[in-house]
């Protein structure tokens, strides 16, 4: 069995992180429950604010990081 060292994350590495994985996931999941509910533009809205909200913190992670 192997562990995974997560000694060298910094602090402010695991908030940004976080908080951005509480942002993008319920975009997702939000999108996906409005196309069950035959709401094609509210899910791509949410897709599509999902998908900016990501690249914010690809580019956030390269800058601070």
């Amino acid at each position: 069995m192997t562990y995974v060292d997560t000694s060298n994350i910094s602090a402010q590495m695991f908030i940004t992180v976080l908080l951005f994985l509480l942002v993008i996931a319920p975009l997702f999941s939000l999108a996906i429950l409005r196309f069950f509910q035959a709401k094609r533009k509210s899910g791509f809205t949410l897709i599509l604010a999902g998908v900016l909200t990501y690249v914010v913190f690809q580019a956030s992670m390269l800058i601070f990081f």
